[in-house]
């Protein structure tokens, strides 16, 4: 499988911006998808995921109640929707795609990863 994350780019704080991850090359409704994020210095940290149909996602604290995580399997794609973007929330959003059907993964047991994209939120 192969994952390609866009969207990312230069926006104020207290803006949104919307992140794509397009897979191809397996059956993307079979896998669970995961958006991480890791800035300089910083661990790589998971920050929304999302079971197979889209019925059920799970959202690190810092970012509950800003960001949405949503996916269409007919477009083999998935979201990541942010909201009233903070300073910290700058960091390098990777998109992954898991075999293992649970929201509760770490990094390490996802299967596939995207490239990144780079998202800078200013003050």
């Amino acid at each position: 499988v192969q994952l390609q994350a866009s969207g990312g780019g230069l926006v104020q704080a207290g803006g949104s911006l919307r992140l794509s991850c397009a897979a191809s090359g397996g059956t993307f409704s079979r896998y669970v998808m995961g958006w991480f994020r890791q800035a300089p210095g910083n661990e790589r940290e998971l920050v929304a995921t999302i079971n197979r149909s889209g019925g059920d996602a799970s959202y690190a604290d810092s970012v509950k109640g800003r960001f949405t995580i949503s996916r269409d399997n007919a477009k083999s794609t998935v979201y990541l929707q942010m909201n009233s973007l903070k300073p910290e929330d700058t960091a390098v959003y990777y998109c992954a795609a898991a075999r293992v059907y649970s929201l509760y993964l770490g990094a390490s047991e996802y299967d596939y990863w995207g490239q990144g994209t780079q998202v800078t939120v200013s003050s």
